[in-house]
Formats: C-alpha cells, structure tokens, sequence
C-alpha cells in the first residue's frame, strides 16, 4: 500500500482540533498526521505540541489562505498520498482503506475523495464536495447530491466508485508527485475553489478525478468562512473566472467568461433586490479584482494542455431556477 500523510490545515481552530483530531489518530492506523499551522494567534501550536506530541506541527509565518498554507506546509511534507482534510471533518472506522487501495491499483488516478456528509444533518449530503463536483458548460460547478442550496438525503445512491470533474478541498487525496507536477494550489486563489482549478489542471495533464462512496466522513462546515459571508462571495465569483481563463482554449474561454460577466452582474441584481447589498458589492470587487490579475492570470495557462470536454451539463443555473431541477440523477444521465 502507498504511503499517507493526513495534512490538516489550521488556522485559529484549536476547538475544532479538540474535537475531531482524537478521532483522526484513532481510525488512521499507519497515516502520518500532520497540522499545519497558519499562523494562529489562538494558542492552536501550544496545545497541539501539549495535547498530542505524536502529531507533527509544521508552522507557516503568516495566514497564506487555504492554497498558499498547504502549498507552504507540504513542501516539507513526504509520503505517495496527501491528505488534504479540512480540521471540521469527523472520520469514521476505516475510512483510509478503500481509498488507499483504489490508489494502489489504478495508476491513472491522481486524486481521490471519499463520500461527504453533513455532521449536523447525518442523513444528508454535504454542501462542500457531496459525492463528487462537476461543472457546467459555463463553468458553474455543482456535485452529485448537492445542486445549489438543494441537499441530497442519502439513500445510497451514490455508493459507486466513479469518475467526477473535481473533488472537494474538504477531504481530498492526490498523490504526491501529481501535486509536485501541478505546482501545487494557484496561490492567488487564497481560498475557494482552488480544488476546482487543481483538478482541472490535473486532467489536462492526462490525470483522472475519482469519488469513492466507500470512504464516508462527516464535515460541519463554515467553521473557516460562514457560507453567506461576502468574503466568500468575492473569492467564488473571482475565482471561478481565474479558472475559466486558465483552463480552456481561447476560443472557448474568453466567450464563456463574457456570458459569466454578465450573470454575475444578474445575481448582483438579485443579491440588492434581497437585501444584500454587501454580496452585491463583493461580485464587483470580484470582477474589478479578475480585470486587475487579467494579464498574470493569463500567462498560467498551458499551452496545448486542454482537455477535450470538461462539462457535464449544459446549464445548471437554467436547470436549478428555471426547470426546478433539483438532483443530480435527472440533471445529468450516465
């Protein structure tokens, strides 16, 4: 079997390691696990060095983000297979094992994540990641058992191993030398979506995505970000254009990001006619902050490194709002 190293990113999260790093070190039996520190100013370190000296602490001289942190952090980290595992996951009895085999008999897989479920709502899927992520042709992305606000129950639907667009930051896999090769996270994400691009990046280099719906974890989410906090607007609407950009030819690329320019200035729209002004102001913050890196965004794009077709639905915006179409399994046919 490959080597592991679980790698938890931390930044002022000491109650969220007091509660679900016991059970991280309790049901990875042969993982390294690791936390890497974002320079928290909660006492995080001094408890972790008290409370659990078997785990190793990797400490980063100022927050770097979820993209730089972890690209700072393993750099000095050595094993086959990263973990990369949010600190508000709770693992379960054997969760390492089917994704460690699947890893050790199918080469092309570069990464990997389990199934998500929510830990407040055990019955449901979760809204980072669910059963893996895909996106639409304007480069929307949605997961299986989860569309939006719509959450899945999961009635074992979703049980499969399969091959998805993009896996979850929240709990995802990749092997060592495919995150080498891709140079990491794109810093300049700083957080959200930086997983979408990562994946992409990953099947232009020829490397394939893959959910395990044998692996199960529970994640509380908005524990670094409250999902409505206009920070996270600014980040998701910026950083999808930085993917699109990016990640496809010219010739597609730049017509999409015209159509997604002008939807997002439909959803600011809609965000002040909800009374939402400050998520309203954080689209044009994200749009002004895309024309700014324009130019250095567009000299990260891989010359002749695009894959053929990356969507797996034509609009899922139409289909949520417009059709009522609220799951996966009548979105997308396999």
């Amino acid at each position: 079997m490959p080597s592991i190293a679980v790698v938890i990113l931390n930044w002022n999260g000491k109650a969220l390691l007091r509660r679900f790093l016991p059970q991280v070190l309790r049901y990875s039996p042969g993982a390294r696990v690791i936390v890497a520190d974002n320079a928290s100013t909660d006492g995080s370190v001094a408890y972790l060095n008290d409370a659990f000296p078997q785990v190793r602490v990797v400490t980063n001289a100022e927050n770097l983000g979820f993209a730089g942190g972890y690209n700072r952090a393993l750099e000095e980290v050595e094993a086959d297979i990263y973990c990369l595992l949010n600190s508000d996951v709770e693992v379960t009895p054997g969760w390492l094992d089917p994704i460690l085999k699947f890893f050790a008999e199918y080469g092309q897989a570069g990464i990997v994540q389990p199934k998500i479920k929510d830990l407040q709502n055990p019955a449901r899927f979760e809204y980072a990641g669910a059963a893996g992520g895909f996106l639409d042709r304007l480069g929307y992305p949605f997961c299986r058992g989860r569309i939006f606000q719509t959450l899945e129950e999961d009635l074992g639907q979703y049980n499969d191993t399969r091959e998805v667009f993009w896996a979850t930051g929240a709990c995802m896999f990749i092997r060592q030398k495919v995150f080498r090769e891709l140079g990491g996270f794109d810093a300049d994400y700083f957080a959200h979506q930086e997983e979408v691009d990562l994946c992409w990046r990953a099947h232009n280099h020829g490397y394939k995505v893959y959910y395990i719906g044998a692996s199960e974890v529970f994640h509380l989410g908005g524990s670094t970000l409250n999902n409505m906090n206009p920070k996270k607007t600014f980040l998701n609407f910026r950083n999808s254009l930085f993917s699109i950009t990016k990640n496809l030819p010219r010739r597609q690329a730049f017509p999409i990001v015209l159509a997604r320019l002008l939807l997002d200035g439909v959803a600011a729209v809609r965000f002040l006619l909800q009374g939402k002004g400050r998520h309203a102001g954080a689209v044009l913050r994200a749009h002004l902050s895309y024309y700014r890196n324009f130019f250095r965004i567009l000299k990260k794009r891989e010359k002749g490194r695009f894959m053929a077709k990356y969507f797996a639905t034509t609009s899922v915006v139409w289909s949520y709002y417009v059709c009522k179409i609220r799951t996966f399994g009548i979105l997308v046919k396999d």
